[in-house]
């Protein structure tokens, strides 16, 4: 599947590089050419612009967005400008989620279709996998679930954490 992701920090780069690594397609953007240069350099596409990013996209796109929440709602506003029906904005962020409930009702009418996925894995996310709590339209949901697979595979090949036992 691809991906387009928005904000290369490290969680944003290394679910990147983990998307790629299970063979995900990923487009990437920043307002840092150094970090779009980085996951180029390891097989992302990567764009200069919001626009070159929505148009390196095959449609109907799914862009994730992990960047600050302070910034979110901005950003958000900025690549709905360069979407289309259809299309799916996923907030990876520490948003509150009363503005992803905002946000969702306020694309709906555009028929852009928002996710909000609380993230948690940190640096270690790369190799272990990331926690991940989804909401939102069924239809988006399923669309997206083969990256979320890779992103939260489970208990995996991941050896266990030493002293967490059990079922969980």
């Amino acid at each position: 599947m691809q991906l387009g992701m928005v904000g290369l920090g490290r969680m944003g780069a290394n679910i990147v590089r983990r998307l790629m690594r299970d063979g995900h397609e990923c487009v990437v953007f920043d307002v840092n050419p150094d970090a779009v240069a980085t996951l180029t350099g390891e097989g992302a596409t990567g764009a200069e612009s919001l626009a070159d990013f929505a148009a390196k996209l095959e449609a109907p796109r799914a862009v994730w967005l992990m960047i600050p929440a302070g910034l979110t709602g901005k950003v958000v506003d900025q690549i709905a400008e360069v979407l289309e029906p259809g299309d799916i904005i996923i907030d990876g962020g520490n948003s509150n989620y009363r503005d992803d409930v905002r946000r969702a009702a306020k694309l709906k009418d555009t028929g852009i279709h928002y996710v909000d996925v609380g993230t948690s894995g940190g640096v270690f996310g790369l190799d272990r996998g990331y926690c991940l709590m989804v909401g939102g339209p069924d239809e988006a949901f399923q669309r997206i679930e083969p990256v979320l697979k890779t992103i939260a595979p489970g208990r995996g090949d991941v050896e266990r954490t030493p002293g967490r036992e059990g079922d969980f």
